[in-house]
């Protein structure tokens, strides 16, 4: 017999947490089984960056890719001690990697550090430094990285919205941002992208500074800056954190260095931010793997590796620049191309016969890839100015090869571009938009 006495858990648990919807993230609609090719993460294609003793696929890894263990600076007789708390040699290797002196002569230090188990962690962190639940609230720009909403919620704070603006590239809106924080003080964080995220577009410095010399608001300006690894050199604002007081950025080692799999994400900032986010933080918060492989993947032989890799993604971004529009259900890329992923939409019909973004046609062409191809993207129509969108992340050589040519089958297939069907199968309107709400739902 089950024994219930007072407790109830509904009644217990805060509300706003009972109300929370199951984080949803990429893996679970389409497993990776081994056979698919999974390019709806943003994850780095060409591995991890660690080519250790020097030739990373004939001499450091096991037969199934996996680098080998016994060849990594892991202490492994260690693990039973706890590790360092304060991890100031990964910091003094993020700061090396970031002094490049681009946007002032100021050098950052490991004062301006704050590290975290992945970007969310700093995401969360934030909140919970700035933010009163059920009283403040942060500002973010849609269309924009889920996990801010979803912290948010955690966080019981509530989201003001000032959109990017899709006539100029999905660039800030720096006078409407402003005026939105000087009309609620209780706006304690901007969250941006750069680049964006679904947007893959790098955003205006000159925008970014305008937030920053807001005359009477008293917050903070979180640059979020995951994917700056792919833009052009020079292009992260990481070191200006030297000169704003009121500046976070944030970073992370799980794209362009293919290091998702250890969570580690970065926020520079002003040392008495960063005082304030690793007095908040767990103990050990960062383990002891962690850190030696990330402190492993900023070594000169390791970053070249990084950049080598970027390179060969690049290659295939400007390849898939050059081939998507060529089919003819394929319409405009929104945003920018300064990222490992692209958003581009898919049209209700050929461009010649006046096709328009469709977010039927793009979820068909969705889950055609995904569930009879093997191949899997991101399904982003639901997002704001977004209509009829797929995010791609850019892939190796191989898997764009495999790509192009699923889509360009798959476009070619009457029934499947059809907003009344799918697979042969009568869809109603609202089905139809209960499973596109489903799938924009992913945070990745």
């Amino acid at each position: 017999m089950k024994h219930m006495g007072p407790f109830r858990l509904e009644t217990c648990a805060r509300p706003n947490i009972l109300s929370l919807q199951p984080y949803r993230c990429a893996r679970d609609d389409y497993k990776d089984d081994g056979t698919n090719i999974l390019l709806d993460a943003n994850e780095n294609a060409y591995g991890p960056s660690l080519d250790v003793l020097g030739n990373l696929h004939s001499d450091c890894s096991n037969p199934n890719g996996a680098i080998d263990p016994k060849k990594l600076d892991i202490d492994l007789l260690g693990l039973h001690r706890y590790p360092d708390p304060h991890q100031t040699e990964l910091k003094q290797q993020l700061c090396k990697l970031r002094n490049l002196h681009t946007h002032t002569t100021r050098d950052l230090s490991p004062e301006h550090l704050f590290v975290g188990v992945g970007s969310d962690e700093v995401i969360d962190a934030l909140l919970r430094c700035f933010c009163t639940p059920s009283h403040d609230k942060i500002l973010t720009c849609p269309p924009t990285y889920g996990m801010y909403a979803v912290s948010a919620q955690v966080n019981d704070v509530k989201i003001v919205k000032v959109p990017l603006d899709p006539a100029k590239e999905f660039q800030l809106q720096p006078k409407a941002i402003n005026a939105a924080l000087s009309s609620d003080p209780s706006i304690k964080l901007v969250y941006v992208t750069s680049p964006g995220n679904p947007t893959a577009n790098l955003l205006e410095k000159s925008d970014i500074q305008q937030l920053l010399e807001h005359p009477t608001w008293n917050g903070v300006v979180v640059l979020d800056e995951a994917y700056i690894d792919f833009s052009p050199d020079g292009a992260s604002l990481a070191e200006w954190v030297t000169e704003w007081p009121n500046l976070v950025v944030m970073q992370t080692l799980s794209k362009a260095f293919g290091l998702a799999g250890i969570r580690l994400g970065t926020a520079f900032t002003s040392p008495e931010i960063a005082r304030l986010l690793n007095n908040l933080k767990a103990p050990y918060n960062i383990s002891s793997p962690t850190s030696a492989l990330a402190i492993a993947a900023l070594q000169p032989d390791n970053i070249a590796v990084m950049r080598k890799n970027r390179a060969r993604i690049m290659e295939q971004r400007q390849r898939l620049v050059h081939e998507l529009p060529k089919i003819s259900r394929i319409g405009r890329f929104l945003g920018g191309t300064d990222s490992n992923f692209l958003l581009v939409e898919v049209l209700d019909k050929p461009k010649n016969h006046g096709g328009k973004p469709s977010n039927e046609s793009a979820m068909a062409l969705y889950e055609g890839l995904a569930e009879t191809r093997g191949v899997v993207v991101r399904f982003r129509g639901k997002e704001m100015n977004c209509e009829g969108c797929l995010r791609v992340t850019v892939g190796t050589s191989a898997e764009v090869d495999r790509l192009l040519a699923e889509i360009r089958s798959l476009l070619k297939d009457e029934k499947l571009i059809d907003p009344s069907t799918n697979g042969g199968e009568c869809r109603t309107k609202k089905a139809g938009e209960m499973k596109e709400q489903e799938a924009s739902d992913v945070v990745a």
